[in-house]
């Protein structure tokens, strides 16, 4: 085995969750094949993914959102923090707390629209 393909993330509509990892995460769209009347295969990636991606996959009778439970669930790596975390909120994503320094990196938490926790983190 080499790596985990692909993540599932459940979401409540497949055009609004492109639109929130795409336009305000800043992900490229990797897939948007439809398979039947209701489903589509979506996958999303951050720019510098080589082989991991989200597949949102939309829910039939699932609950949505907090999937961790109200943990961090998710973490986004960047190279370069400020920027990022800058750019991120001004496309209105909400920040759970304000940067923190820890011994890893500096880290931030975020939600995405449906509540899932996520830690944009850049390495020490």
């Amino acid at each position: 085995m080499a790596h985990i393909g692909l993540v599932a993330l459940l979401v409540s509509d497949y055009d609004a969750a492109i639109d929130f990892y795409v336009n305000a995460l800043g992900f490229r769209l990797v897939e948007d094949t439809p398979l039947d009347e209701d489903n589509r295969w979506v996958v999303v990636a951050p720019p510098g993914a080589r082989e991991t991606g989200l597949l949102l996959a939309q829910a039939a009778t699932a609950r949505v959102g907090d999937q961790a439970g109200g943990r961090v669930g998710l973490f986004l790596h960047t190279d370069d923090f400020g920027r990022d975390y800058n750019r991120m909120r001004a496309a209105g994503v909400r920040f759970a707390e304000p940067p923190r320094d820890e011994p890893y990196g500096t880290v931030a938490v975020f939600e995405d629209l449906y509540g899932n926790r996520w830690d944009l983190i850049e390495p020490s």
